[in-house]
């Protein structure tokens, strides 16, 4: 939540500066019907004022959870420890909301197949999910 209040000030201040910026010295340079600064900064413009009220949409729906702490089985906000038995190698993930999905960051929406089939399994045992790419079998190794 607060990284992504953080988000929106950004973008409220800084972006919206240096956008109107661009804009301001692309009006300076004449005739704004020729001006392909000037129309790229004003398409800009409009992105960042739409991503700021998407951002601020989000932000108004958020719901802080408390994830529920367990050393034994994994639920939403555990970080488990598995391997793909077909290929042998071994993943971490943090097990977070859709809209905090970052795999190359270990987060792993609780929302996913992968994560639907880990949830509720305990380490040593093996679930499996279907994939695009076929059934796959993840044996939890543990709960970090």
């Amino acid at each position: 939540m607060a990284a992504l209040r953080a988000e929106v000030h950004e973008l409220e201040t800084t972006a919206r500066a240096a956008i109107a910026e661009r804009i301001k010295a692309a009006r300076e340079l004449g005739d704004l019907k020729e001006n392909a600064e000037y129309h790229i900064a004003k398409e800009d413009q409009a992105h960042l004022e739409t991503k700021i009220l998407r951002l601020g949409e989000r932000l108004r729906n958020a719901q802080v959870v408390e994830g529920v702490a367990s050393d034994v089985v994994v639920v939403f906000g555990s970080t488990v420890v598995f391997t793909d038995e077909a290929s042998g190698r071994e993943q971490q993930f943090t097990l977070v909301g859709p809209t905090e999905a970052e795999m190359a960051a270990g987060k792993l929406s609780a929302e996913s197949p992968v994560a639907r089939a880990l949830m509720g399994a305990r380490p040593g045992q093996t679930v499996t999910v279907e994939t695009p790419k076929g059934e796959r079998r993840l044996h939890v190794e543990r709960l970090a």
